[in-house]
């Protein structure tokens, strides 16, 4: 077999990126290895987003590293002390040099016969072609270039500015503006307070409600526990409690999930009842708790705003946009000066890159997961994403750690090749329950990756059950198919996409 550029390739410089960079770093020291980012910095969503007011949707005590004490005061963070944290982390680490910027991987081909991948980059001196044994994916959920725009007639009539969160234009001042901002997500409920501190007029205009929750910015038990207890044992004693209160709470939510639900929209009866009238309207979802992501109002300053008169909001489908503004299916107009689409992102899968094993092209969505960080039938890939229902990071400390112990394993045992290989029987199992029920999900569901009905071809939100798999279970338990040589992969007709892929030459 052919000696790789590398040993490991990791897609994206992302808080993902460099928090798997770091683990490779210390526990397979040998390594060769490069991070391959598509921009021109790091820092992936905490630098692509510069909308006013962007926080974390999460604590940072366990959105930031296991590794890395989050030292500021405030856990729900603002977004520009997050990407200082990220490049904190590279610059400590040396993993800075480490990284080869505008390395957009547009394909990635793997040849069983010599255990490896060869990658085509798009770069400004154009394509590069690299080689590795691995691939690390850390490259996030959805396209960096595309955001999602509902289909809603009449966008190019609009007279005024019109903006995508995703694209924040530098220049945009929204003093004295009539503002609508469109949605009912996470941006949307921190675009509103933070825009109606000087815009004229703020509207959120939201199709259906969310659930939202206010919580303090400053996780004081947390903050004590580090001052009093200095270095990273008073940091982890935040983070354990913050990780077993969510445990307790999403079981306290699923034995009476009516109760829940009552709880959640009665606290916000509680924050804007008499302020704000027929609030139920705009703040009592048609979902259950958990089915969505659920927004945190860090100091309630999004029901501040509503309160105090400064933003208001309007539930209901909208008809069209009109060159004045919004025009709603109940006959009411918002007439306002710019429109902000805080309508939610474009799911992708593989970084945007087309894969394909043994010259056959590899669709996401005849895929199976595997165990949450490997798909079916793909050899030699590890990809990193968090949970829908706790800190996204959490989930790929753990992971980060089990590939380096896969990596440690395939070398004392002369492995070249790994692969969770799956059968016909194994696709017959595939789960069609929904429990996530997301727009952004939804819209691409039939595109992406399948869970199985039993293990290995599961994957838990459950921080709890994935460190006794990954941490604390073998790595050869029986689930994975190694050989010391490159094995040719067998698909299962379930899985053949029959698209022959492009070509890819070696360098």
């Amino acid at each position: 077999m052919a000696q790789p550029d590398y040993d490991v390739l990791i897609i994206g410089a992302g808080l993902s990126g460099i928090g798997v960079a770091r683990y490779l770093a210390r526990d397979c020291p040998g390594k060769r290895f490069a991070i391959l980012e598509a921009r021109a910095s790091m820092g992936g969503t905490w630098d692509l987003f510069r909308y006013p007011g962007i926080r974390s949707d999460s604590d940072m005590h366990t959105m930031g590293y296991a590794f890395k004490p989050w030292r500021h005061a405030k856990a729900i963070s603002d977004g520009h002390l997050i990407r200082e944290y990220i490049e904190e982390t590279a610059e400590e680490n040396g993993l800075a040099a480490k990284i080869r910027y505008e390395h957009r991987v547009t394909r990635a081909a793997y040849d069983s016969g010599q255990a490896q991948w060869t990658l085509v980059c798009a770069t400004p001196d154009g394509e590069v072609t690299i080689t590795t044994r691995m691939l690390f994916l850390a490259s996030g959920y959805y396209k960096y270039g595309e955001g999602y725009l509902p289909e809603i007639p009449g966008y190019d009539a609009f007279k005024g500015t019109m903006i995508h969160p995703q694209f924040w234009p530098e220049d945009y001042d929204p003093a004295g503006k009539r503002i609508a901002i469109i949605g009912s997500g996470a941006t949307a409920v921190t675009l509103t307070p933070t825009l109606a501190q000087t815009a004229a007029k703020v509207v959120q205009v939201q199709r259906s409600p969310t659930y939202v929750v206010n919580r303090p910015s400053e996780d004081r038990i947390g903050n004590v526990l580090k001052k009093v207890i200095p270095g990273t044992a008073g940091y982890s004693l935040a983070r354990w409690r913050i990780i077993l209160a969510g445990q307790m709470r999403r079981k306290r939510m699923a034995r009476d999930i009516k109760a829940t639900k009552a709880m959640m929209v009665g606290a916000i009866g509680q924050e804007l009842d008499g302020k704000v009238p027929g609030w139920e309207a705009h703040f009592t979802p048609s979902y259950w708790p958990g089915q969505q992501r659920i927004c945190m109002v860090p100091d309630g300053d999004f029901f501040t705003a509503l309160r105090e008169g400064k933003a208001e909001m309007v539930t209901g489908e909208i008809e069209r946009i009109s060159p004045d503004g919004v025009v709603m299916k109940d006959g009411q107009t918002i007439e306002v000066d710019t429109i902000i689409t805080a309508t939610g992102l474009v799911l992708d899968y593989f970084g945007g890159m087309k894969i394909s094993v043994d010259g056959q092209e590899v669709e996401p969505g005849k895929l199976m997961i595997f165990k949450g960080f490997m798909y079916s039938n793909l050899p030699n890939l590890v990809y990193f994403r968090g949970y829908t229902n706790a800190s996204w990071t959490l989930k790929v400390d753990l992971v980060a750690e089990y590939a380096c112990r896969l990596l440690r394993h395939m070398d004392r045992n002369g492995f070249a090749q790994v692969v969770p290989a799956a059968t016909e029987a194994d696709f017959a199992t595939v789960s069609n329950s929904i429990s996530f029920t997301s727009g952004y999900f939804l819209r691409v569901m039939h595109r992406l990756p399948k869970h199985g009905e039993s293990f290995p071809w599961i994957h838990k939100q459950d921080y709890m059950w994935d460190r006794k798999t990954l941490r604390r279970g073998k790595v050869d338990d029986g689930t994975l198919t190694f050989s010391t040589t490159g094995a040719r992969v067998a698909f299962p007709p379930a899985q053949q996409a029959g698209v022959p892929a492009d070509e890819i030459a070696a360098e």
